[in-house]
């Protein structure tokens, strides 16, 4: 769980850093990779079709070693302070946490669809970087003091390897990774039946 989540102003300033952290990674990265820093993302994005098995690796791997790299940045920068992971709330059960990842990262990657991938978000997708990064933020406001809300499996993943707490560690696996491929599947499915058309060909009479 993060630091200082137990009052409002410390949930508050957790979520705008994230939101914004988000935003910039979103935006100077969509270029490049399509936006892709969280390995549920890929997962959704792969299970719509929309990448390939071997670009998804390639971006788990990425993905993963990034957020070991900064997690051995930010202990060598506290002069050797182990970095506080994700952990469940006393008095919140495992499989509630699991749901609650599973709701969170459903939301996050359906944004992600709408503003980044769906051929029809047209001038939408300007604002992708910020639309994402709010629906993060609004989610950490309403996850963190319970289990921390990751809905990223490699932010759980660098600080749990570096610092090496491990407890319950799956959640924030399983529950993203769910989220997300139920929300890739749905918008690529019912919201995009079909792909739109280049062009309409003409009638014989037209020729």
């Amino acid at each position: 769980m993060y630091k200082d989540t137990t009052t409002a102003s410390g949930l508050l300033l957790v979520a705008i850093a994230h939101a914004l952290s988000l935003f910039v990674a979103i935006a100077v990265s969509m270029n490049i990779s399509g936006g892709h820093v969280n390995p549920a993302v890929t997962f959704g994005a792969l299970l719509g079709g929309r990448i390939s098995l071997i670009r998804a690796l390639f971006y788990w791997v990425a993905q993963l070693f990034g957020a070991i790299v900064a997690s051995l940045l930010l202990r060598l920068t506290t002069a050797g302070m182990r970095p506080i992971g994700f952990s469940v709330a006393s008095g919140i059960g495992v499989w509630h946490a699991v749901l609650m990842e599973i709701v969170m990262t459903f939301g996050l990657m359906y944004t992600f669809y709408a503003t980044s991938i769906d051929p029809k978000r047209g001038h939408l997708g300007t604002i992708a970087p910020l639309a994402i990064g709010f629906i993060l933020g609004a989610n950490i406001l309403a996850g963190g003091p319970f289990e921390g809300a990751s809905m990223n499996p490699a932010r759980a993943f660098g600080p749990a390897l570096v610092g090496w707490r491990w407890r319950n560690h799956w959640v924030y696996w399983l529950g993203p990774f769910v989220g997300a491929g139920l929300a890739g599947l749905i918008y690529e499915f019912v919201m995009i039946p079909e792909e739109i058309p280049t062009h309409q060909p003409l009638a014989p009479e037209d020729y």
